[in-house]
């Protein structure tokens, strides 16, 4: 009888045995350490959960063969006559090293990333991977780093003590295998490895209802580089079309108020009419960090964690129905500045040719204001700087030397060493980015032209830290950043009060995303609802409006406060006008697209499906229910015709007819 295992692990390939029993126990422990953490999330079933189980072990079984697929080309091609020698020693221990290290290390962070998003790596991942300068002073400052090191290199010995005693290395370097011996186990590698590539698929895992076991059935290496491949979809290859015609019309015919006049057939290109004088204050827009509306007393928190927002959110035009896009910081600028549904893959943010967009910058601009974008870390990252200054912002930022270029066509204006008193791997803290907003805006006023500036915050942001003395809380905690965050805001709006443009400035406040997006259903509708208030608002009373609505309404609604009149091709609509029945909210991760009208909710998803829930909002859980057809040709007319648009450069500045 042939032995498998020596069929597929031969002598020479001793080590690569060692390595695949090593890799598929240690992913086997971290999975089951994952779904203990999330027990209560899951609620256990023992049918379930032997499914989690069994198909984690077949994506694990996937990621090895490409991993031995790639590794094993230094073991079949080197030949048999140098076995054991000087190079092929030093090859075979550097190379083992490097690779157990790395999947060590990759391991470790996989409880992390649970931590912050309950999923195995994503998309989000990948994004970070660009950014290592960010990420690595993230983790320095957020754990010990010489000690996390310490702890994978001992780690990573004890995983060559085992193959030691297991004679690996002695039995890789003490025989005769050549080319025939190892064609077959370095082939079946390839053959499964190539079967994977070709015919699996990571959304594969998903046949569950609870999310979080989804993401358990998968194995995180493997999500990695699914995410990576996919960071980009093709709306017309894995979503649900119509029509384009005819989707074009009914998000026409859901845009256009009485007095307002469609400019193209072929695109939302419209003008929209305001009667009484236009008021052109300045405007000051503040995108808070990671800021939940259940971390305000507005919305039942006890903790007292924003006393000043909630203070000042008795004082505006306060939403309490207001939903966020996504899931990350990107995917709010986009909603606010480009007023657009969020289209599946990346965001706009990131994607190649998204410079000339008729941004809210360019209605902005139609009525003479300047626009600066303000950011306390370095704007490179994820694109920012790039997005906004090849859309007609100036740039204020805390730039790192080496990705100091200047990569758009506005004034670029940086931080000096003096004005930072306090920052960590995101950047500078909120109180020096309100400090420079400040100085900056005292030189806008001088210039006569009104003002709007777009303020990013980042102190709510993992590792937490934040410059002590000013609250009695210490760094490192979501809720003492929250704290911080308010007290930072309280001073910005006090030392604003002493300048001569406050009296005629608005102020505009809203988080990009909530903190957590976990939760077990498909998309967690209430990880969506953010806190979105006007203040100083001329003419116009304090009040709260409960209407639902989405970020790419609120700048929409706020130039309808001031009566403008202007040409768009924003998709967001001013709240005031919205009649009961037009109520709606945006909302999606990089795959889902969710679209919400009251408790009903569509949601798309890549493999050209869609889903009809009705929400329970007490329990903050999802029944399936019966497909409503108008509702789902509303939800893809709107996806489709953002997609389209895009794609097709009709949201330029430059294509008006």
């Amino acid at each position: 009888m042939i032995n498998i295992t020596s069929l597929l692990f031969p002598k020479r390939f001793s080590l690569l045995k060692s390595f695949s029993a090593l890799f598929l126990i240690v992913s086997s422990l971290v999975r089951l350490s994952l779904y203990i953490w999330s027990i209560k999330s899951i609620g256990f079933s023992i049918v379930d959960f032997i499914k989690v189980i069994g198909i984690g072990v077949f994506f694990d079984f996937g990621t090895l063969s490409y991993i031995l697929a790639i590794y094993g080309i230094y073991w079949f091609l080197f030949p048999s006559k140098f076995y054991g020698n000087w190079l092929d020693k030093t090859l075979t221990k550097f190379t083992y090293f490097l690779l157990v290290f790395i999947f060590v290390f990759a391991f470790l962070g996989e409880f992390t990333f649970w931590e912050e998003f309950a999923r195995r790596y994503n998309f989000i991942a990948v994004d970070y991977l660009l950014y290592t300068y960010e990420v690595i002073e993230n983790i320095n400052e957020s754990y010990p780093l010489p000690i996390l090191i310490g702890v994978i290199i001992v780690l990573t010995l004890g995983a060559f003590y085992v193959a030691k005693k297991q004679e690996a290395f002695i039995n890789c370097y003490n025989n005769n295998d050549g080319y025939i011996r190892k064609i077959i186990p370095y082939g079946f590698w390839l053959l499964v490895a190539g079967t994977f590539h070709l015919f699996v698929q990571n959304k594969q895992a998903e046949i569950f209802t609870n999310r979080y076991e989804n993401e358990l059935a998968k194995s995180g290496i493997y999500s990695f580089f699914a995410a990576y491949n996919a960071n980009e979809l093709d709306y017309d290859e894995f979503y649900i079309k119509q029509p384009q015609e005819k989707s074009l019309k009914i998000v026409q015919q859901s845009l256009l108020e009485k007095e307002d006049q469609l400019l193209s057939k072929d695109n939302i290109l419209r003008t929209i009419k305001s009667r009484g004088k236009e008021l052109k204050p300045n405007i000051v827009f503040i995108c808070m960090e990671s800021l939940s509306a259940n971390f305000m007393e507005a919305f039942g928190n006890q903790k007292l964690l924003t006393p000043f927002l909630d203070s000042l959110a008795q004082q505006s035009v306060f939403y309490t129905n207001l939903q966020a896009t996504g899931t990350r910081t990107i995917r709010g600028m986009e909603a606010i500045t480009l007023a657009i549904p969020p289209t599946p893959g990346r965001s706009i943010v990131k994607r190649p040719n998204n410079d000339h967009l008729f941004t809210i910058g360019e209605i902005l601009k139609q009525k003479g204001y300047s626009r600066t974008f303000f950011y306390g870390g370095d704007g490179h990252f994820d694109n920012m700087n790039g997005y906004f200054g090849n859309n007609g912002f100036d740039i204020v930022d805390n730039p790192k030397e080496v990705n100091s270029a200047k990569e758009f066509p506005t004034k670029r204006t940086i931080f000096t060493e003096e004005e930072i008193t306090f920052e960590n791997a995101w950047g500078a803290c909120d109180g020096d980015i309100y400090n420079k907003a400040i100085q900056q805006i005292n030189l806008q006023h001088q210039s006569k032209k009104p003002f709007f500036n777009f303020i990013m915050t980042n102190t709510n942001h993992r590792p937490y830290s934040f410059p002590e003395g000013h609250i009695a809380d210490k760094s490192g905690s979501r809720i003492s950043a929250i704290r911080y965050a308010d007290w930072a805001m309280k001073r910005f709006f006090t030392e604003a009060k002493k300048e001569p443009w406050y009296k005629n400035t608005v102020f505009v406040i809203i988080s990009d995303h909530c903190a957590y997006s976990a939760g077990k259903t498909e998309l967690e509708i209430d990880s969506y609802h953010i806190p979105a208030l006007i203040y100083n608002l001329p003419h116009t009373k304090p009040q709260k409006v409960n209407k639902l609505c989405s970020q790419i309404d609120l700048l929409p609604t706020l130039f309808g406060y001031l009566n403008w009149s202007y040409e768009s091709k924003i998709f967001g609509k001013d709240i005031t006008k919205m009649k009961p029945e037009e109520e709606r909210a945006f909302i999606a991760n990089h795959r889902k697209l969710g679209f919400r009208k009251g408790n009903q909710v569509v949601i798309l998803n890549e493999n050209k499906g869609s889903n009809t829930y009705n929400w329970n909002a007490e329990e903050n859980t999802l029944s399936l229910t019966e497909s409503d057809e108008k509702l789902l040709e509303e939800t893809v007319a709107n996806y489709q015709t953002a997609y389209e648009l895009f794609k097709n450069n009709k949201l330029k500045t430059t294509h008006k007819h």
